[in-house]
């Protein structure tokens, strides 16, 4: 392993096993001279790369940040009134320094475990109340992508869920004022399942024909704030489900589309504090009519129950639906930008009702005055019913009174020569509405009295009426108010989150820092290039870097999640076999191993899926690889697999299998989701693949933030570069794919992070790192293989960068589950490994290169010690049910109680190595109960007397405690109680 010189020492600062003691024990345990013999012994030679990557040398955290300051000082802030679904906004100080860039906050997984995390739930249930009132309807999720993606998912689902036969398989239809790039998204996914989509005027009423579905926006992309009640009780007599997308700001003042009878909202969260970030990432959300929930895509988080009864929070109905019904899940999402959504919920509590209904009333006031002096001065604005934009007539002058507007240091849309866009928003001040109005050769007047909401879409209706929203005023009550959620979770921050598949590892501060930056953070993604040159520079390296890395000849960032890079994948194929004419190439095989998301993924590209079988040792089985190769010879369309695999190790036929594919005539999809096993080592470009999606999230360091923001590129060899994804909103500009999100670069504004872990660690570094984790995984495996055996190993007797325990004898001798071993970790102050998958009754294990030799002792420690405690079990200390592994985890409140009849001590409870009683971690509830919360879906904040009583005539079955429920009493539910 090479050791950099003090200039370059940042990859002794990320890799946490450096010394040459630390790693000569891991070694020794392990049972190899080097860590070049492990590399050796555990990754097979016919796929080793040949050479070092070509990257350049490491740089220093001082000279990183330089070179991002370069960049950054190439692009050119302005004041943002382009509008088209981005806005620029104020993101409360607060907020920022202690939530976007708090750690706590942002290398928190993605809350599956609830015990330890009911601090962010608690944020995204006020995310989700926060959505159900401004949009009056009942269930909100939390979160979704980006809003062109989020009104895609809410036309699949209309057309699942749409009842009516007559209309199931009718056409979807969208207002022609519907934001274009959202258009545009849409239509390629009905172009890969085969449905029509319509563009219409619906001022003018819906057009002839079936209709499964319509989507309507308010306000309209020209600006246009229509009622539009009429066109939905339409389109409700017509056998047809409604969408709208809703502006979260704009509907402080405008009736919510659930009052007018709207089936489904959708939206964006972004205007609600989250930085322009040149395109995102920002919050999408969904909410909807009783009845739909069930078959929401997202997140969603629900009250429960823990075992002491205590109201506890916890991801609700589809959690990981993807990993249980595969091909038959409805929707491939399976993040969320949550993240985004909490600094979204963070702002209206910290603005509260009167707070954004001002906001709200001031830009549509600032609008107004625009919209009254350019009539006055002759010019024709569209409309006169509008919130904050206006679409202006300027006959022949569009490109020069843009030209003029840039200039003065101000941004509005480009529409086409006789037409622009002017957008207010929290930003505008009147001087800056002095400066627009100076473009066009006007001067400002009072806003008129008939230039206004037409009284038919003035809201009546209250909103944010919870507790939540009143209580936090002042700054020191905030502050508070973020700490003690913070406290409640486990983050990356406090301990080692050893999830296999997951790949939890330093977000250094240096990587983060320059995310925030205005000259970053403020760039509108429909923005001049003249303005974008070092977001672009940044961007175009960052590709070349993953490129050189992967073995592939392009990569596109657009895809803003590892589930949306496999549809751009998977999508690229596509387009590449009806190239060629083969149109009836339509199989996807995938392995029973593989990530759930593949299946479903596959089945949004229009692909059939068949699924190939595992032999006993965890690899493809090749017997029926080849017979399911030879039965769909003629249709065959690609493969999907991980590598390497979903069990853990390097299968040394990863090769043979991408010949046969190849050989059949099919392309081969490589899931990048465990790159941090290859990187320097293997390129998936050069041994077989033809596509792969990395995760910037996973193995280029951009933080989990408790389950979004990612990043999901996708990589392509030179023959289905035209496939790649194409620009939404501008679709003329860029590649000819179907597009993947809204922007054109996806969730760019946290690509600053990859790009600073590459250019830190260098190729050598990042090579060193991929070994290390090869070393980390393989010393747990090593270390645990007496207690709990390591399912998988490859040819090598090695594990790759993640080791399955196998929990199922231990199981079947003591009652002693996977889950309860889970659940005891927390007392131990541990996140769970991955709990049942990809093999049910195991447990998955994945320490990373950024874990040192003690925090891996510790949580080897605390794995020995719970083996105790079921061979207390065996012995017949106490009963299973009885057993501190059974009511784990131990509150506070638990092991205080003056009534303590458990059959262990308190001490064993919630002291079981002497070491945590300097450095204790309590959960805040007990373990929650899944199945109750499920029973009695209670969705946004209510007070503890509307869910209490049936929470205690519901006792929960035997055995329904579920791994993905969790809460603990949320504060504002408490605060109503009072």
């Amino acid at each position: 392993m090479t050791i950099p010189s003090t200039a370059t020492a940042f990859v002794d600062r990320h890799i946490g096993a450096r010394t040459h003691s630390d790693v000569q024990t891991m070694l020794n345990a392990v049972g190899c001279d080097s860590l070049d013999a492990l590399v050796d012994r555990a990754v097979p030679q016919v796929i080793r790369q040949d050479t070092p990557l070509e990257l350049s040398s490491a740089l220093s955290e001082v000279q990183t940040l330089a070179e991002l300051r370069a960049l950054a000082g190439k692009n050119k802030t302005a004041v943002q009134m382009i509008g088209q679904g981005y806005y620029d906004t104020v993101t409360p100080p607060v907020i920022r320094r202690n939530i976007l860039e708090g750690p706590a906050w942002y290398t928190a997984y993605t809350p599956y475990q609830p015990e330890i995390s009911q601090g962010r739930l608690e944020a995204l249930l006020n995310f989700q109340t926060m959505v159900q009132d401004l949009v009056g309807l009942p269930i909100a999720n939390a979160s979704l992508l980006d809003e062109a993606s989020a009104v895609a998912e809410a036309v699949l689902m209309m057309r699942r869920a749409n009842k009516n036969k007559a209309a199931k398989d009718g056409k979807t239809v969208m207002d022609a004022d519907c934001l274009p790039q959202t258009i545009n998204i849409v239509k390629g996914r009905a172009e890969a399942l085969g449905f029509e989509v319509e563009v219409a005027d619906l001022t003018q009423g819906l057009p002839d024909g079936v209709i499964n579905g319509v989507v309507l926006q308010q306000p309209g992309v020209s600006g246009r704030v229509f009622d539009h009640s009429a066109v939905i009780a339409e389109a409700k007599d017509r056998g047809a489900l409604v969408t709208v997308a809703a502006d979260l700001l704009a509907l402080t003042l405008i009736t919510p589309p659930g009052e007018q009878g709207a089936d489904i909202a959708v939206g964006s969260a972004q205007r609600f504090g989250v930085p322009l970030f040149y395109g995102g990432p920002h919050a999408a959300y969904m909410a909807v009519q009783k009845g739909l929930e069930r078959s929401m895509p997202g997140r969603l988080v629900g009250v429960s129950k823990d075992s002491a009864g205590t109201p506890a929070y916890r991801l609700a109905l589809q959690t990981r639906e993807q990993h249980i019904r595969r091909e038959k899940a409805t929707s491939n999402i399976c993040t969320a930008q949550a993240l985004l959504a909490i600094v979204a919920s963070m702002y209206a509590v910290y603005h509260g009702p009167q707070g954004l209904k001002a906001i709200a009333r001031q830009v549509h006031q600032h609008a107004r005055i625009l919209a009254s002096s350019l009539t006055a001065a002759g010019f024709a604005v569209q409309h006169t019913s509008f919130f904050d934009t206006l679409t202006v007539g300027v006959p022949g002058q569009a490109a020069a009174i843009v030209e003029a507007a840039e200039k003065a240091g101000i941004n509005l849309r480009s529409i086409d020569a006789d037409t622009v866009g002017i957008s207010t928003d929290e930003t505008t001040t009147p001087e800056i509405l002095s400066t627009v109005l100076g473009v066009f050769g006007a001067t400002a007047k009072e806003a008129a009295s008939d230039v206004a909401l037409i009284p038919a879409v003035e809201r009546s209706s209250d909103f944010l009426t919870h507790p939540v929203f009143s209580t936090h005023r002042s700054e020191t009550q905030l502050l508070r108010y973020i700490r003690r959620l913070s406290d409640r979770d486990l983050a990356l921050d406090r301990t080692m989150i050893p999830l296999g598949s997951c790949t939890m590892k330093l977000n250094a501060t240096a990587e983060m820092e320059a995310i925030s930056w205005p000259e970053f953070a403020s760039i509108h993604p429909f923005a001049p290039d003249s303005q974008t040159v070092g977001w672009r520079e940044l961007i175009s390296d960052l590709e070349k870097q993953l490129t050189e890395i992967t073995g592939y000849d392009q990569v596109s960032i657009q895809p803003n999640a590892g589930s949306q890079g496999e549809l751009a994948g998977l999508l690229a194929i596509r387009g590449y076999h009806l190239s060629r004419g083969d149109d009836q190439r339509t199989v996807c095989l995938i392995p029973a191993s593989a990530h759930g998301t593949n299946a479903a993924s596959a089945v949004l590209a229009g692909m059939k899926v068949v699924v190939v079988a595992t032999a006993a040792n965890g690899t493809i089985d090749h017997a029926d690889l080849a017979a399911k190769i030879a039965l769909h010879h003629e249709t065959l369309s690609a493969i999907m697999i991980t590598y390497p695999s979903t069990h853990g190790v390097f299968d040394a036929d990863v090769s043979d299998v991408c010949d046969a594919i190849h050989d059949a005539g099919g392309q081969v999809y490589i899931d990048g989701a465990n790159l941090n096993a290859l990187v320097g080592l293997a390129q998936p470009g050069k041994f077989g693949g033809d596509v792969s999606h990395l995760n910037l999230h996973k193995t280029f360091c951009i933080p989990h933030g408790g389950g979004g923001p990612g990043v999901g590129p996708v990589a392509a060899k030179a023959h289905l570069a035209p496939f790649m994804p194409g620009n939404a909103a501008d679709p003329s500009n860029g590649a000819g794919g179907t597009p993947i999100s809204g922007s054109r670069f996806g969730s760019a504004g946290v690509l600053p992070i990859s790009w600073a872990y590459v250019k830190l660690m260098g190729g050598a570094g990042l090579t060193d790192a991929t070994k290390s984790a090869l070393l980390a995984a393989n010393y747990i495996a090593a270390r645990l293989n007496d207690y709990f055996p390591v399912l998988y190993t490859g040819d090598g007797g090695l594990v790759a960068h993640e080791c399955i325990l196998d929990l199922r004898e231990l199981t079947t001798k003591t009652g002693v589950t996977a889950e309860d071993v889970a659940k005891r970790l927390i007392d131990f102050g541990f996140h769970a490994p991955t709990l049942a998958f990809p093999v049910s009754g195991t447990l998955m294990v994945e320490p990373t290169e950024s874990e040192d030799l003690a925090e891996m002792d510790r949580f080897i420690n605390a794995m020995i010690a719970i083996r105790g405690e079921i061979d207390q079990v065996a012995d017949g200390d106490f009963a299973v049910e009885d057993s501190p592994l059974r009511n784990a985890p131990h509150t506070a409140a638990a092991a205080i109680s003056t009534h303590w009849d458990r059959a262990y001590t308190r001490e064993q409870a919630v002291f079981p190595l002497t070491s945590l009683k300097q450095d204790k971690y309590f959960a805040p509830v007990g373990r929650v109960d899944g199945a109750a919360g499920d029973r009695n879906l209670v969705c946004s904040c209510p007070p503890i007397e509307a869910f209490e009583e049936s929470f205690l005539e519901d006792e929960p079955d035997a055995g329904t405690a579920a791994s993905g429920t969790a809460e603990a009493p949320l504060e504002p539910t408490l605060a109503a109680a009072k």
